[in-house]
This record gives structure tokens, C-alpha cells and sequence, in this order.
């Protein structure tokens, strides 16, 4: 192995320990209650500016989280979509949103971080737009959208629009809730995450299918 193979190998390393020290504080504490330095420190860091070295400024570290799942949840999207094709029930195309998360979250174990990773990020003016545009650079995603609402009832575009901040608020924070506790180890509503997804599709569901009040 060259010395050039070795630093590379080191590097590496050290990035992977930033973003994992990085994803769990942040999930843990907010994105801003956060500094540099501290998960620096966390990933075992004895230099306090490695964290700028390796990734820049702490926008750039928390799309580096984003990405790091991104690509296996988009895996998982598209063996779905593949599963469906061109079906016109509406829980198959929920199911396409929810599934992949939560069968990632299944993967990875326990603990996880990145669904509170989430929620923090989801739940912060300035952190916010870089987990939505990712998401929307998803074209598995825009497909999957794009089926949701061939589907989906005639509803008011209000009405449309807000059961879409419902249900996205409904598909971060359910999950967020689950892994916390399951990392505090408490008890949780459903045995395993695909029994969560399916609650969760169900109700997501119901939501979309609901009557409107005039």
C-alpha cells in the first residue's frame, strides 16, 4: 500500500467519524446548538478546524448527512417503484414515500440519528431548503409524487396543499419520535419498522382520502 493509498484511507476515516459525531449532535441538540469544534471533538479530533478541512462550512457537512442517506433510500425508492409501475391506488404511492426511510432507518440499526437528524433540520429556517432541495433532486421522488396525484381526489388546491405539509409532517416526525425511542428504550407503538411504516401509511392515506368540509 502506497503513502498516498494510507492518506487517503485516513481521510476518509476521518470524514466518516465527522459525519456520524456530526448526525447524532445534531440530532440530539439542533444544527445551531452545535459548534464545529464540538464535533471535532466528538469524532475524536484532537485538530479543532477539521471539520472545515473536510467539509467546509456547516451547511456544507449538513448536506453531506443528507447525502450520505440520500443515495441508499434512493435505491430503496427504486426497487419500489419498480414493484408498482403504473398502479392508480393511492397506498401504493404512499407506501413509496414512507417505505424507503423507514426499511433505511431498519438497516441501519439501533441507535440511529438521522430521522431526529431530520426533524432538527426540517425544523430549522436555515438548515431546512438543503433537505428539500435534495429531496426534490430525487427523480424516484418527483416520479413518485407525480403518481400520488394522478391518484389522488379532486380536492382544492389549498386543501391539496396543506394535506402535503400534513403528511410530511406526519412522515418526519413519527419517525423522529420512533427513534428516540428506541435509542432511549422505551416502548414504542409498533414492534418493528415496517409495522410503523404500515401505520404510518395508513394514516397518511386516510388523510389524503378524507372528506373536505365546505
Amino acid at each position: 500500500m502506497t503513502g498516498r493509498t494510507v492518506r487517503a484511507d485516513r481521510a476518509e476515516a476521518t470524514r466518516e467519524a465527522i459525519l456520524t459525531a456530526a448526525e447524532r449532535l445534531f440530532a440530539e441538540h439542533g444544527v445551531m446548538a452545535v459548534s464545529n469544534r464540538q464535533v471535532s471533538e466528538a469524532a475524536g479530533q484532537g485538530n479543532n478546524t477539521a471539520v472545515g478541512y473536510h467539509f467546509g462550512t456547516k451547511t456544507d457537512l449538513v448536506r453531506a448527512i443528507v447525502r450520505k442517506h440520500a443515495e441508499r433510500i434512493e435505491r430503496v425508492r427504486l426497487r419500489i417503484l419498480v414493484e408498482i409501475g403504473d398502479s392508480s391506488d393511492v397506498r401504493d404511492w404512499v407506501a413509496c414515500l414512507v417505505r424507503p426511510t423507514a426499511d433505511h432507518l431498519a438497516a441501519l440499526g439501533n441507535p440511529t440519528w438521522f430521522a431526529r437528524f431530520g426533524a432538527q433540520v426540517m425544523t430549522d429556517p436555515v438548515f431546512r431548503e438543503i433537505m428539500i432541495e435534495e429531496a426534490l433532486s430525487s427523480r424516484a421522488l418527483l416520479q413518485i409524487i407525480d403518481g400520488l396525484n394522478r391518484c389522488l381526489p379532486d380536492l382544492p388546491a389549498e386543501v391539496r396543499a396543506e394535506r402535503y405539509d400534513m403528511a410530511r409532517q406526519l412522515m418526519v416526525h413519527v419517525c423522529a419520535e420512533r427513534e428516540r425511542a428506541l435509542a432511549e428504550g422505551t416502548p414504542t407503538p409498533r414492534s418493528s419498522w415496517h409495522d410503523a411504516a404500515t401505520g404510518l401509511i395508513d394514516a397518511i392515506v386516510g388523510l389524503w382520502l378524507a372528506p373536505v368540509t365546505s
